[in-house]
Formats: C-alpha cells, structure tokens, sequence
C-alpha cells in the first residue's frame, strides 16, 4: 500500500529561509507549500489540509516588533485542527514562545540563530509519527488509557540523553526526551510529568558568566511556572560550589548529579528519593488524559456544564469522570480534587 502523501506549510517572508525549510520537508516526503504573509497562509490552510506548518513569528522584514506568526498560528488552530505548527523564529522572548506555546497551541518553537537541519528534521518526525485526531470519531465511545508516569529528560547531548532515557525507563517511567527548551516547554504544556531531568546548558555554554545578558536554557526551564510541582533532577557539567548552592536556593530541585562523577545508582537512587517525596505526584499520575484535562478545568473553576462544552462531551460524562477521579485522589469534594491538582 502506497503511504499517504502529507502537506507541509512554510509561513515565512524570508526566501532564504522558505528555501532551507523547503528543502528539508520535502526530503521527509511532505508536499510543501509556501505562503509569504497571514493572507496566503490562510488561503493555504482553506485550500488543503496540512499537517505541519512552520510559521515564522515576524512576516515583516522592516518590522522586528511585528508578531503576524501567532495570526497565523491561531488560523491553523481555528482551520486545521490536525496540523502541528513549529514556531520558528529570530525574535523570540521566553514571552512570546510560552505564549505561543499556551495560547496559540504550537507544537515547539525553535530559534533561528540556533538552528539544526537534524533537531528540526527530528521535531517533524515526532509530528508525522503522532496519529491524527479523527474528528469524526465520537469523543464519549473511545475508552481512555491509564497512564503511567511520565518522566521528561532535557539534555542536548545524545549520548546522555540516551542514557538518561534507559536508566528513567529501567525504574519504570514512560520516557519523553528532548534537546531545547523549546521543546521542553511544548512537552509540559501538552502532558504531565511526574519528574523531570534537566541539564543546565542546552547551548553550549558552560557557565552562566559566559552569557551574562542572558541565562542558559536550562535555568530558563527551572524558572518556568510549568515545573512547578515537579520534581526535578539536574544532571549537569557546572560543577563549581557557588553555582550549584545557587542553583538548590533558587529553584526547585529534588537532586544535583555531577556529569563528571556520574553514577547509574547514584541517579536510580535519586530518582526514588524524588519519587518517594511527592506521593500527589503518583496519585495524579493515576489519571487517565480525560481525566486530567477535566481535574484541570475543575481547578480553574468551571461548572461540569462549562467543562462538558470546553471538552466537547456531555455533563454526565463528565460526572463520570469526577467520579473515577475523586476515587483515584482518594478525595470526596471538588475543593479537595482542586487542592491537590494545584499544590494548595
């Protein structure tokens, strides 16, 4: 059976770069479409589906202030609910990526500056490998899958990647790697984690006095409000006293592990210790995806009617599912499911 034939989306004003993303797609065997500003992009994604669209965050050249990639990013959200969009940019704060990320539904953002032919041809593969959402499918008559915990591992070198991965999926962890913060920051918006495992410096850098105006990636992703709660483990080549007493007042990490004196049962332990120390974690872990998503709707504080229409199923399934939840966190009340959602 011949496979199918997917659609790319390359939203960006630069030729250079429509060249460079063009080519790329097209050798991971995806149609490619180009469009200049959010008009063609809109006629693109009305005109076909797609499913991956790389959107560059300024389609004015004259203007670094102009934001048009995240119009785009809403069209594609709004038009084409199966295609994952790639914010691919030159201008980005921590601001504008989280935002993108949150709000606008993009699948990772990556920088222009630090751009790799392979990490980006890895971030499309992980995209094409993830099965489409039929829509047509009735959200209420497919059971839903217990899960069981997640772990994220943040490192930029393969090699200890690889090794993290292996030891995490020894101890029992459904494994997510990844090498950027911008991927990080999309794997914890979509999913929940019950540890996370980061190396410091996802650049290159090797202390932060070398970068002065501005923090690794690594810092940037313990300082993000989406490891709050989390435990977390820095396995890291920064060594120096200071800086890692800094690091343990700071943020909020369960474990430091020296590269240069790494030892597999020293980290396996360390694991344990961070697992034993957040037993919510493993409670939270317990929910199914529907079930998380409805725990977090009931955190905001949202009616079963209002969660029934933001999830597109009826109020009674949704009773249905704070049912099994209350029975998973061993709790009886909403207030109660909602403190322990949120950490209160």
């Amino acid at each position: 059976m011949t496979p199918a034939i997917y659609r790319a989306l390359v939203v960006e004003d630069d030729p250079s770069w429509q060249q460079i993303l063009g080519e790329i797609l097209a050798d991971s065997n995806l149609e490619v479409d180009i469009a200049s500003s959010v008009d063609e992009a809109v006629r693109a994604l009305k005109s076909q589906p797609h499913r991956v669209a790389i959107v560059d965050l300024s389609l004015s050249p004259k203007d670094h202030n102009n934001v048009d990639g995240l119009r785009v990013l809403d069209a594609v959200r709004r038009l084409d609910p199966n295609c994952k969009a790639i914010l691919l940019t030159g201008f980005a704060t921590v601001e504008i990526a989280v935002t993108a990320l949150t709000d606008y539904g993009a699948f990772t953002f990556l920088r222009k500056e630090s751009f790799h032919r392979s990490q980006f041809r890895d971030t499309v593969s992980r995209i094409l490998a993830s099965a489409p959402q039929l829509t047509s499918a009735p959200v209420d008559s497919a059971p839903a899958k217990d899960v069981i915990e997640r772990a994220l591992v943040v490192e930029d070198d393969a090699g200890w990647r690889s090794i993290l991965e292996e030891l995490l999926t020894d101890t029992g962890f459904n494994v997510r790697a990844c090498a950027s913060f911008g991927d990080a920051l999309g794997y914890l918006r979509r999913e929940k984690f019950s540890l996370a495992v980061v190396d410091l410096s996802l650049d290159g850098v090797v202390s932060p006095a070398q970068n002065q105006n501005q923090e690794m990636d690594g810092y940037q992703l313990l300082a993000s409000s989406y490891v709050n709660g989390i435990p977390i483990i820095v396995v890291s080549g920064v060594a120096n006293a200071e800086e890692i007493e800094n690091i343990y007042s700071r943020y909020p990490v369960s474990a430091y592990i020296e590269k240069q004196t790494f030892d597999r049962a020293a980290f396996r332990h360390a694991v344990e210790a961070s697992r034993a120390s957040h037993p919510t974690l493993s409670k939270l872990s317990a929910l199914t995806e529907r079930e998380r998503e409805v725990l977090d709707l009931l955190a905001q504080g949202l009616t079963n009617k209002e969660i029934a229409e933001k999830l597109f199923i009826t109020a009674n399934t949704v009773k249905r599912h704070l049912k099994a939840i209350f029975e998973k966190l061993d709790v009886h009340t909403r207030s109660a499911a909602t403190a322990l959602a949120t950490g209160g």
